[in-house]
C-alpha cells in the first residue's frame, strides 16, 4: 500500500486523473494499472481495452526482453547443469499449457437487406427475370452434369474454407443476451427443468463480469449435429455432482453455455480453438501472466464420465484460486481502505455540518437578542422621550392658564377637587374658562409651584397631550367628559365638588 501511494504521489496530475479514469472503468489494482498505463503510453482508451480483451504482446518489447533476458555465452568445455535443463523445461511446460482466452464481440452475420425504390425495381425487372433464368439453366445443366462444378472449383482455387460461413441453420440472428434467453428456454423445453445456473447475457459480459470479479468462466459449446451432445448433456451437464460442485458459491464459477448454430457461439468456439464437441474450456484470470491476463487453464473436450469431468474442473479451480485469492485480498484490502477513508470523509461532513449548525443557530440567538436589546433601548427611549415631552408641555401649559379671579368678581365658579393623590384643592375660575383649561390646571397642578414653570418655556413639537383622567361629580354623579367642551360656568355652575378618576382602559380578548 505504501509503495502504491508513493508511485501515485510520484506522477504527474494529468497522469493522476488518467489514473482514477481507468480505476473507475476497471476497478483493479493501482500497483498494475500503473505499468500497464505507462507500457499504454498513458492512453486511457488503449489501456481500457488491454484490460477487457488481453494486453497483445508487442514483437519489438519482446525482442528487447529476450535479447535483455539472454544469458551470457558458454565457454567451451562447459557443460549443461541438470538444474538448469530442469528449469527451463518446466517453466516451459508451464507457459505452454495456458492459452489466452480472448474477449469476443460478436459481430454481424449479414447486414440488413437494402430494399431498392419502387421505380428502381421496376426498371431493373427484366434484368432480374433473365438473370433468374439464367441461374435455373444453369442449375439444371449442373444437375445434369455434377462434375463441372467440381472442376469449376479447382480451376478458380476454391476452397470450402475460403468461404465465408452463411447463416444455413434458419435461426434469426438476436442480440447477445436475446440469443442467451433463446438458448435456455430451448434447453429447457429440450431436457426439462434442471438446477444449472447460465449466466442470462453475451459471452463477452460473462467475460468481463468473470475477469471483475476474480470468478471462473466456465464456457460449454455443443452442437445439435453431434452425436455425443444429448448423453453428454444428459449424463455430464445434468447430473448431480455437476450442478452441485458448479452451483457452489465458493467455487466462484459462473456458468455460460451456447450453441454452434449461433453465430456469437461460433465466434466463440472459433477463437478459443475448437476443434471437437461437446466442448467445454474453463477461463480465468491469471495474475502470474500480467495484471489483466485472462487464460484458459482448463479444456475438455469429448464425452467424459461426470466423476472425471468434474475432477479435472476441480483441479484446474484449486491450481489456479491460490493466485486469485492473492488478488482478492489485495482488493479487499484497497476497498476496505476506501471505505474506511469515505466514511471519515461522511463523519467530517457530518461533523462539519453539525458545526455549521451550532453557529448558524448562534449567530441567529445573537442577532435575535441583539434586536430585542435594541427594540427595548429603542422603548425605553421613547418612553424617556415621552416623559420630557410631557414634562415641558405641563411647564407650557402652566404658563398660560387663566388667572385666579379675585374677591371683587361674584359670578366666579368656586371648585373643591380632590386630585389623585388624595390632596383636596379649593380654587375660584371665571365662569367662561373653558373646560380644557379646568382639565390643564389640574394635570399641571404639580408644576404650578415650580420656578421652571415660571420661565419661558415651549411647546414641544409634533405634540399633542392627551388627558388620561376625567372630572366627574360625586353626588349626584356626572361626568365632565372633555370631548364634550364647554366652560366651566356652562357645564358646573357657581360651585361643585369634582373629583380625578384616572381612565383604564379594558383589555377584552373576546
Amino acid at each position: 500500500m505504501e509503495d502504491s501511494s508513493a508511485d501515485i504521489a510520484a506522477l504527474t496530475e494529468s497522469q493522476q486523473m488518467t489514473l482514477q479514469q481507468y480505476l473507475a472503468i476497471t476497478d483493479s489494482d493501482p500497483s498494475a494499472a500503473i505499468p500497464l498505463l505507462e507500457r499504454s503510453q498513458w492512453n486511457v482508451n488503449i489501456a481500457v481495452t488491454k484490460f477487457f480483451d488481453g494486453e497483445v504482446a508487442d514483437p519489438l518489447e519482446e525482442a528487447r526482453a529476450a535479447q535483455a533476458a539472454m544469458p551470457p555465452p558458454v565457454q567451451a568445455g562447459r557443460s549443461e547443469v541438470l538444474l538448469n535443463g530442469f528449469t527451463n523445461d518446466t517453466q516451459s511446460r508451464r507457459s505452454s499449457s495456458r492459452e489466452a482466452a480472448p474477449r469476443i464481440v460478436p459481430q454481424p452475420e449479414t447486414r440488413g437487406l437494402y430494399k431498392a425504390p419502387f421505380l428502381l425495381t421496376v426498371a431493373l425487372a427484366p434484368f432480374n427475370l433473365l438473370l433468374r433464368i439464367l441461374s435455373g439453366s444453369l442449375g439444371l445443366f449442373g444437375y445434369l452434369f455434377p462434375f463441372l462444378p467440381r472442376l469449376m472449383n479447382r480451376i478458380t482455387n476454391r476452397t470450402p474454407s475460403s468461404t465465408t460461413r452463411r447463416n444455413t441453420t434458419g435461426r434469426r440472428p438476436l442480440n447477445p443476451r436475446d440469443t442467451a434467453a433463446r438458448f435456455i428456454r430451448e434447453f429447457e423445453e429440450e431436457y426439462g427443468t434442471h438446477n444449472l445456473r447460465f449466466f442470462e447475457d453475451g459471452y463477452a459480459q460473462a467475460y468481463d463480469l468473470a475477469k471483475k470479479d476474480l470468478k471462473f468462466l466456465l464456457v460449454i459449446l455443443i452442437s445439435p449435429e453431434h452425436d455425443d451432445t444429448n448423453t453428454f448433456i444428459r449424463e455430464a451437464l445434468l447430473s448431480s455432482e455437476f450442478s452441485t460442485y458448479v452451483n457452489d458459491p465458493t467455487n466462484n464459477i459462473l456458468l455460460w453455455a451456447g450453441t454452434v448454430q449461433d453465430s456469437e457461439a461460433y465466434q466463440v468456439s472459433t477463437a478459443l480453438n475448437c476443434s471437437k464437441f461437446p466442448f467445454a474450456s474453463l477461463i480465468c484470470h491469471t495474475p502470474q501472466d500480467s495484471s489483466t491476463a485472462m487464460s484458459t487453464v482448463a479444456r475438455v473436450t469429448g464425452l467424459l464420465p461426470p466423476a472425471t469431468f468434474v475432477a479435472k474442473l476441480r483441479t484446474a479451480v484449486n491450481q489456479n484460486n491460490a493466485a486469485l485469492e492473492r488478488v482478492r485480498s489485495t482488493r479487499a484490502e484497497q476497498q476496505a481502505t476506501r471505505n474506511l477513508r469515505q466514511e471519515q470523509e461522511s463523519a467530517y461532513e457530518r461533523s462539519l455540518a453539525q458545526d455549521r449548525e451550532r453557529m448558524r443557530l448562534r449567530r441567529e440567538a445573537e442577532a435575535t437578542k441583539k434586536r430585542e436589546e435594541e427594540e427595548a433601548r429603542a422603548k425605553a427611549e421613547e418612553a424617556a422621550q415621552e416623559v420630557r415631552k410631557v414634562a415641558q408641555w405641563k411647564r407650557w401649559k402652566a404658563q398660560h392658564l387663566p388667572e385666579e379671579p379675585g374677591a371683587d368678581v361674584k359670578d366666579a365658579t368656586r371648585l373643591s377637587i380632590r386630585m389623585r393623590g388624595g390632596e383636596r384643592v379649593v380654587r375660584k375660575f371665571a365662569k367662561e374658562v373653558a373646560m380644557e383649561d379646568l382639565y390643564a390646571f389640574v394635570e399641571c397642578h404639580d408644576v404650578l409651584g415650580e420656578e421652571s414653570s415660571k420661565k419661558g418655556a415651549e411647546k414641544p413639537e409634533g405634540y399633542d397631550h392627551t388627558y388620561g383622567f376625567n372630572l366627574v361629580s360625586p353626588m349626584p354623579r356626572a361626568v365632565y367628559d372633555l370631548q364634550y367642551g364647554g366652560t366651566v360656568g356652562e357645564r358646573i355652575g357657581r360651585s361643585g365638588n369634582l373629583i380625578v378618576e384616572a381612565i383604564v382602559e379594558d383589555d377584552d380578548d373576546e
